[in-house]
């Protein structure tokens, strides 16, 4: 097993498909079906913001899943102090390849990569139905500290 930062947006877009027919079958509502040109567009730009980390999980030479983070830089301003964060948008392993901790290697990898930047905190959120997003995360025991709440009018 290799994990390697990538600037392949089109190979991650390819991984991004689980994730997003994931969150397209649960709210089909707020997602469009998964089109991989129009993704590989959009990764195509976001792999070149400095902001944006995405690490590619090889086995075997194969591409198995990643990860597409963030660094977050949080200013000080007349409310709260500021902080640094890493914060997690996506995680992926294609189907196949799920429960042979390759998830939580990912996460290590991550955890690693923060201290190594001076950064003591990991951020994410994932979709209140996505109950394979919310037992990974309480296994690697993060802590809920804010709920993100809407009404439909």
């Amino acid at each position: 097993m290799k994990i390697r930062q990538t600037k392949d947006f089109e190979l991650v877009a390819k991984l991004n498909k689980p994730v997003h027919d994931l969150h397209f079958t649960l709210y089909p509502k707020h997602f469009n079906k998964y089109n991989y040109e129009e993704i590989k567009e959009v990764f195509k730009k976001l792999i070149e913001n400095e902001n944006f980390i995405f690490l590619l999980l090889e086995v075997n030479q194969e591409a198995v899943g990643y990860a597409w983070l963030e660094i977050k830089n949080y200013p000080e301003n007349a409310f709260k102090k500021s902080y640094h964060s890493i914060y997690i948008h996506q995680i992926s392993i294609v189907q196949t390849q799920r429960e042979k901790g390759y998830g939580t290697a990912l996460m290590n990898y991550i955890y690693h990569m923060a201290k190594e930047k001076g950064i003591d905190l990991i951020e994410l959120d994932y979709w209140v139905d996505n109950n394979i997003a919310k037992e990974f995360y309480k296994k690697q025991d993060f802590v809920k500290y804010r709920e993100f709440v809407y009404k439909q009018l």
